[in-house]
């Protein structure tokens, strides 16, 4: 399913283009610039009561919004003034044309332009930040921080750089961020996300049309982007699919979560084959998960060779021996569409050529940052363009779909599709809550969702079961907690108009 492009995120030379096709199309830059002020004004009147403000105002149109949320601010009753990077007058095009719209105090950009302010408005720069903050910049934004003032932020906080939220020497912590259109890829990634606050996405003018210009490659991940699996009428619990998953004989916790998740998700059967001595261990868990007694790889193998067994796992508490690295050969060699997780990735760490040449769409990969500076060594891990880029390299050197894990967990494909999955709380940093994101993804990939599909759903329920639980959480709630998280997907979907969902 097409990505929804309501929620495409656009780097800042793409928002610029989407900018230009507005105004080429017959929205003025002034009534653009007009309309992000009057929404920044707009959200501030919404959540604050009149108080003395300072409107930093920077020396491009980020500037010349600032120039507009302090005059409708102080057309309002509020007490405002302007603190400008540069003088008025040196500004050009509509940012000049709304200064001299300005009749309030004006005071040149410095920490004491601070004093007697209580809530300050971020207008230096915007999203296409690539320098490090410097001079008077710098130095009043560290300000804001030090004297603990609340901030919104015009566009992003100043600082931060809207391609990658990397934090571009220093950045003030907002209560509040107005982008405009579109999101930014810095609004969703780390560091930039935990600065932003509450993000309020306004609509100034520029047409969907706009789009058009730069056909996206990057999405927020949003249930509205992929369609989930749904038993059919006639169906049965072969034709939604059984995943099998690898279980180890030491740390059996962690296979036992991922064959929970796959079977919450959807997937008719789920079987752990194990060694025959922890068979006990796997057959006390849930009665609903089948356990096979497997002595070797070959027999792992022979039991993969019928087709019903369409999706497998393996990583999870396998261990890091060559064994594991057998037993994952197994599944791709017949051609099973798999998830690769934890030890079974790190197991290749040495020769990752042997799993690339038997990778592809079919396979997921789901490191975190180490595992995958293992996989894909130190110049890529520590490549230029951040997260997002680091993905769309490792899933181009792989031919697999990467999830590379964390807070802002971004999926990439190698047909050079990304998305950044945003709803990820902290309670998520426990143990076991990865085995069951790589359960999730095996369960939905064996009811027939492709790879990148299944690896944004997957990103997405998780995040959403955990925000449904709350604090407290520890990996064993995270499967009981999948069919409301299935129940929030199906609903977003209806509410985005692509439907309750259906079998791919």
């Amino acid at each position: 399913m097409a990505p929804d492009d309501r929620y495409a995120l656009l780097t800042a030379a793409e928002m610029a283009r989407c900018d230009r096709a507005a105004i080429v199309g017959g929205v003025p830059g002034e009534t653009l610039m007009a309309n992000a002020g009057a929404a920044v004004a707009r959200a501030i009147q919404g959540r604050f009561s009149p108080r003395p403000a300072v409107v930093l105002c920077g020396p491009g149109n980020n500037g010349g919004d600032g120039y507009v949320v302090a005059r409708l601010l102080a057309g309002s009753g509020w007490k405002v003034t302007v603190a400008a990077m540069v003088p008025p007058e040196r500004l050009k095009g509509d940012a000049r044309h709304h200064a001299t719209r300005w009749r309030g105090p004006t005071v040149a950009l410095a920490p004491q332009a601070l004093d007697g302010a209580t809530l300050v408005v971020d207008a230096l720069f915007g999203a296409g930040l690539t320098r490090e903050l410097s001079g008077a910049a710098r130095a009043t934004v560290e300000a804001i921080g030090a004297r603990g003032l609340v901030a919104v932020g015009v566009d992003v906080p100043s600082g931060v750089e809207g391609d990658t939220g990397a934090i571009l020497g220093a950045a003030p912590s907002c209560a509040l961020t107005v982008t405009f259109f579109r999101k930014k890829p810095g609004h969703l990634l780390l560091p930039g996300r935990a600065l932003c606050g509450e993000l309020v996405l306004a609509d100034i003018g520029i047409p969907d049309s706009a789009l058009d210009t730069v056909r996206p490659a990057l999405w927020e991940n949003h249930p509205a982007s992929w369609r989930l699996p749904r038993p059919q009428v006639g169906g049965h619990k072969y034709s939604r699919g059984h995943a099998v998953i690898w279980g180890g004989a030491r740390m059996t916790g962690a296979a036992r979560l991922g064959a929970r998740a796959a079977l919450r998700a959807g997937a008719g059967l789920a079987t752990i084959c194990c060694p025959p001595e922890a068979a006990a261990i796997y057959q006390s868990d849930w009665a609903s998960i089948l356990v096979e007694r497997v002595g070797s790889a070959a027999a792992f193998g022979r039991f993969l060779d019928d087709d019903r067994r369409n999706a497998v796992l393996v990583g999870p508490g396998a261990g890091i021996g060559p064994e594991t690295r057998v037993l994952a050969l197994a599944a791709l060699e017949r051609g099973k569409r798999i998830v690769l997780d934890a030890d079974a990735l790190t197991a290749f760490a040495g020769d990752v050529q042997t799993l690339f040449v038997r990778t592809g769409p079919h396979c997921l990969l789901t490191p975190h940052d180490g595992e995958f500076r293992r996989l894909f060594g130190a110049e890529i891990a520590a490549m230029a363009g951040g997260k997002v880029a680091r993905a769309r390299a490792g899933a181009a050197k792989s031919g697999a779909v990467i999830l590379l894990k964390g807070a802002d967990t971004v999926i990439a494909g190698p047909d050079g599709r990304a998305t950044i999955n945003a709803n990820a709380p902290p309670e998520l940093a426990t143990a076991g809550a990865g085995d069951v994101l790589a359960g999730l993804a095996v369960g939905l990939m064996a009811q027939g969702m492709d790879g990148f599909d299944a690896a944004a759903a997957s990103s997405w329920l998780h995040g959403a079961a955990a925000c449904a639980f709350g604090p407290g959480l520890v990996g064993d709630d995270l499967p009981d907690g999948i069919p409301a998280a299935l129940r929030a997907a199906f609903a977003a979907q209806a509410s985005a108009g692509t439907g309750r969902g259906e079998t791919p």
